[in-house]
């Protein structure tokens, strides 16, 4: 019998410290799936980038002729106007299908490779826990596969405002673009309605820590499996 996936959805503002608790989880023992990531590599693939291309125009592309993502992000991150707003449902269309593709492909390869002979340290009663960092969660489809396959908990990380605010002009962005960023992005009640777990990420890297050591205790005890419940609701900006 192959080992069963307990996949877990993590998202947060930006800003929040969603990648750092993805890294605290990995180090953990946990399988971490950078979905954002796999939304980057899709827009080197050549029919995502030609539909972009058809859907955005040749200004999206940089003089090497890839997808420029400085570029595309203007168009569809500028501002909270319905245009801009109506860009990114239009990018998400193209780009989404092809990110929830590969991560199926993913979780099937981690699904045949974890056999019950195997005893990992993540693994308790014949299950794997496989953490899905992704930005956009409770405002897309990403991650809920056909089947049940996706992920059935989720996980999200809050700050408050200001601190989110610091830590993105620390990266280099300014106040302006940090803050259309935030603002294109659902709130903190909507992410918290369809949120199985929250970590609170206010404090340094050490009070995170031990947020997340007990967050991993959690996730480490017990087994769910996508036959055992649905992934969580689905909610739009708009709701």
């Amino acid at each position: 019998m192959t080992t069963r996936l307990r996949v877990v959805g993590l998202c947060g503002g930006i800003g929040a410290g969603k990648s750092t608790v993805a890294r605290l989880l990995a180090e953990r023992g946990a399988t971490v799936i950078d979905v954002d990531g796999i939304g980057r590599d899709v827009l080197t693939q050549d029919n995502v980038r030609d539909a972009v291309v058809v859907e955005f125009g040749d200004g999206v592309l940089d003089d090497e002729g890839h997808v420029d993502r400085g570029a595309l992000a203007a168009l569809v991150f500028g501002d909270r106007s319905p245009q801009s707003r109506s860009r990114l449902s239009d990018l998400e269309a193209i780009s989404h299908p092809a990110i929830n593709k590969e991560l199926a492909r993913r979780l099937d390869a981690l699904t045949g490779e974890m056999r019950p002979d195997q005893t990992p340290r993540q693994t308790t009663d014949r299950h794997h826990l496989v953490v899905l960092d992704m930005a956009v969660l409770v405002e897309s489809d990403l991650g809920r596969l056909p089947g049940g396959r996706g992920y059935t908990e989720v996980v999200v990380v809050e700050a408050g405002r200001e601190a989110r605010l610091e830590r993105l002009v620390g990266r280099g962005m300014t106040v302006g673009d940090a803050t259309a960023r935030m603002a294109s992005q659902v709130g903190d009640a909507e992410r918290r309605a369809v949120a199985d777990h929250v970590v609170v990420n206010d404090g340094d890297e050490a009070q995170l820590a031990g947020e997340v050591d007990r967050l991993f205790d959690r996730l480490a005890a017990g087994s769910v499996t996508s036959e055992e419940r649905p992934a969580p609701g689905r909610c739009t900006p708009d709701d």
